[in-house]
């Protein structure tokens, strides 16, 4: 291809589309057990169906994940993704990690170890191919693991290019145009790509347990690890994941690549196309008959395969030399190719790859540059970083962000302990092969679960909504952000699709039902009705009426609170007398969040809430209204600034609990009792906020599942069912929980519409109810 792609996009001003594309990442780690051995459990269930789940599912064995994003369009939303993907498989696992090394773990002998399981036809010929590839290969190859990188340029940015070529013809439609740029990049990644060896490779050790023909001929290092002394990456080297043939595949054009490897599968050199084990491939639109449409429909993106796990970052992989990757294709694009691409190069190439990951770490390894000249690794990449340098500075997208990115890669070039493999070598003469690597697998499970409740890139979403997410995510569920302001969902599992609107509006329940739950007037005669126990009062249009009546509760337990709103905004409770001019404030309150107010009786006993799904009570929480405890020392205010500062406490329902605001409501509440936001509460003195206890005004939420009788179970489905719900938040007083006889034991006070499922599945003291499986279940996925 002899366009010069710098003049070209200076020349229309297409520098800006330069660095926009569509990013995707794979990735595979091993299941080990406790003891660092793989592990020979099965896939887990809850990933669904392997064949089905898009983002989870296994490569050559039953104990080898992959996890796989969608397209994005920046790389780091597609590694933010990846991240979601890992801490919900780590977080999913009985016992088990996410073994951190390209190379494997503690190994059984061969037959021991488990090929992917399948069903159906499909699943037949995907087993059929595993047990074909153990046969030719061994099992204890298929076992290397590492990152797959997906990329392709926008379309909107090739097709501008190709109109501003003055000589189109030569590609005869844009589609070949598209072909030839994509291959001039793999053309060029094979005389450049070793650098992404040099920069990333970090799989040297070996444990005792794999190949013993390549333990024969290596070191050892500690105990039960040997290692070539020189090696970046085991994975990428003589004895790594590579073709047994040495085999050549014509990059040159399309119906040449497609020739080349249907000739080596009619000589039974490969089995199938994804047998091309080569550090780049051109992928097709479809995923079957890969060769076929890539001839109809030509190169869709490309897949860079050499990536090592990278056991010092959390999930296997940095974002830097993720950005980097991304700088480097635009490079392969903008460099100019000076010499012929056949045979010779092709091979040389490939020999320079292997050569430097068996023995990069050799200062005095020579690399064959052109096929005139060699050249030291390091010398040659600080070349090609130069290089890089000046065509992004030449074109003025040299942002600091790209300068950054290039300089730590820099950093690495000229200085060798930087180097994953000089800081993995260390670690394992340390700590051993085993433990060092145990190490990190612990420590970034212990990460995933910290905050195991948010789903990244996704926290301006309301929580229950991610925790929905995070579900489908887990059982292969595809969704869309329709509206992310009103968290409106599109659920697609292939079969059937779902619109929800923050995690429990569905179509299993109507819009009547939602009404009658939103009114609580007609709530309370909805349930009464049904002969369901409910808080006697009256309903309010007007303030001056409300407060007129005020004599008429003055000596009750009161409760004044907005006709239709959700969250316990707006509420105000009274146990006993109240003054007139507390009354009015909670009467004004009130009335500030609806136009409509209801004056009703407290209903003594503890407020507990019933998650109701279909015919079953899923989940009871008492919460405990907002309150801090005292040390003595700090005032109300200083106790609450300290308790805000929990990761679990945020605003907007995006954690599982909410900050204590000290508003209005706090300080009569306080009033009440004698005291102000400035009182210092003794040692250990717990002192109330508030009355209501919400978690949404600050409130600490206790599962109480497996505590409450089942007759008040019945009782929340009953009142569920008496408004037309499937799923429902049922707000109940219970005076003694120990009694099985409802009679004067509870009261109704509220059913919901929109209940939340985050304070079920994170309780403050509790077990995870895990709402969001049985609300996917509940809807048919």
């Amino acid at each position: 291809m002899d366009l010069n792609f710098r003049d070209l996009i200076k020349k229309t001003n297409l520098e800006s589309f330069l660095t926009k594309g569509n990013f995707g990442l794979e990735k595979e780690n091993l299941r080990v057990d406790k003891d660092g051995r793989l592990a020979l459990t099965p896939h887990p269930e809850e990933f669904g169906d392997k064949l089905k789940n898009p983002y989870i599912t296994i490569d050559f064995s039953e104990s080898q994940l992959e996890m796989i994003t969608p397209s994005f369009e920046t790389v780091e939303k597609a590694y933010t993704f990846l991240e979601n993907i890992h801490d919900i498989v780590s977080t999913s696992l009985k016992n088990e990690y996410l073994w951190p090394q390209s190379i494997p773990p503690i190994l059984p002998e061969e037959d021991e170890i488990p090929i992917g399981v399948f069903h159906g036809e499909e699943g037949k010929l995907n087993k059929e191919y595993r047990e074909r590839l153990s046969k030719k290969y061994g099992k204890k190859l298929q076992l290397l693991s590492g990152i797959h990188y997906n990329f392709s340029f926008s379309d909107k940015f090739l097709e501008k290019l190709y109109d501003e070529i003055s000589d189109n013809s030569e590609f005869q439609n844009f589609q070949n145009f598209k072909n030839q740029l994509y291959l001039k990049i793999a053309r060029n990644h094979f005389r450049y790509g070793w650098i992404f060896i040099y920069l990333f490779g970090a799989s040297s050790p070996i444990h005792a347990t794999y190949r013993r023909e390549c333990i024969e001929k290596m070191s050892q290092l500690k105990d039960d690890s040997y290692y070539f002394e020189d090696t970046l990456s085991f994975r990428n080297g003589i004895c790594g994941y590579k073709n047994i043939d040495e085999i050549y595949v014509s990059h040159s054009n399309i119906t040449e690549y497609v020739s080349d490897i249907k000739g080596l599968i009619k000589k039974d050199i490969l089995q199938e196309a994804k047998e091309y084990y080569s550090s780049i491939r051109l992928k097709s639109k479809k995923k079957t008959k890969i060769l076929d449409s890539l001839e109809k429909d030509g190169v869709e993106y490309l897949e860079f395969r050499s990536l090592d796990l990278n056991p010092f970052s959390r999930i296997g992989v940095d974002i830097f030399d993720l950005e980097f990757v991304h700088l480097f294709i635009i490079y392969l694009l903008l460099k100019d190719e000076t010499t012929e691409f056949g045979e010779g190069q092709y091979k040389s190439s490939v020999k320079n790859q292997e050569l430097l990951a068996t023995m990069g770490r050799n200062k005095e390894l020579l690399l064959d540059k052109d096929g005139k000249s060699s050249i030291t690794a390091r010398k040659w990449a600080g070349e090609i970083i130069d290089e890089m340098t000046s065509y992004f500075d030449e074109l003025g997208i040299l942002s600091e962000k790209y300068r950054e990115i290039i300089n730590f890669q820099k950093d690495k070039i000229e200085n060798e302990d930087k180097h994953y493999v000089s800081r993995l070598l260390k670690g394992i003469k340390e700590e051993g092969f085993i433990n060092f690597h145990l190490e990190k697998a612990k420590k970034s499970l212990e990460e995933s679960r910290k905050k195991s409740f948010a789903l990244k890139g996704y926290e301006d979403l309301e929580l229950s909504t991610q925790i929905v997410l995070k579900e489908a995510i887990k059982r292969g569920v595809k969704f869309e952000i329709v509206d992310r302001s009103e968290n409106f969902v599109l659920l697609d599992n292939g079969v059937k699709k779902e619109y929800i609107k923050q995690a429990t509006k569905t179509s299993l329940d109507s819009y009547i039902t939602a009404l009658i739950m939103e009114n609580k007037v007609v709530t309370k005669r909805v349930l009464a009705d049904n002969g369901i126990v409910v808080p006697r009062g009256e309903n309010y249009d007007d303030p001056s009426e409300a407060k007129a009546d005020y004599l008429d509760y003055k000596n009750t337990g009161t409760v004044v609170k907005p006709k239709s709103t959700n969250f316990g905004l707006g509420i105000s409770i009274f146990k006993a007398g109240f003054s007139r001019s507390d009354y009015e404030k909670a009467v004004d309150m009130a009335f500030s969040e609806d136009r409509s107010i209801l004056v009703e009786e407290f209903v003594e006993g503890k407020e507990y809430r019933f998650f109701v799904i279909g015919d079953e009570t899923v989940g009871i929480l008492h919460r405990v209204p907002a309150n801090v405890i005292g040390d003595g020392e700090k005032s109300i205010e200083e106790l609450v600034e300290i308790k805000n500062r929990s990761h679990l406490r945020g605003k907007g329902y995006k954690t599982p609990l909410e900050k204590i605001v000290l508003g209005e409501a706090e300080k009569m509440f306080l009033e009440a009792q004698g005291k102000n936001i400035k009182y210092i509460p003794h040692k250990k003195e717990k002192v109330f906020l508030r009355e209501n206890s919400n978690i949404s005004t600050g409130g600490d939420s206790i599962d109480y599942t497996d505590d409450i009788p089942d007759v008040y179970k019945d009782i929340a489905v009953k009142a569920s069912k008496s408004a037309g719900a499937v799923i429902c938040g049922v707000d109940m007083m219970i005076k003694d929980i120990k009694n099985p006889d409802p009679k004067g034991n509870y009261g109704v006070i509220e059913i919901n519409f929109n209940p939340a499922i985050h304070i079920h599945c994170y309780p403050y003291v509790g077990k995870n109810r895990e709402l969001g499986v049985k609300i996917l279940d509940a809807l048919g996925f």
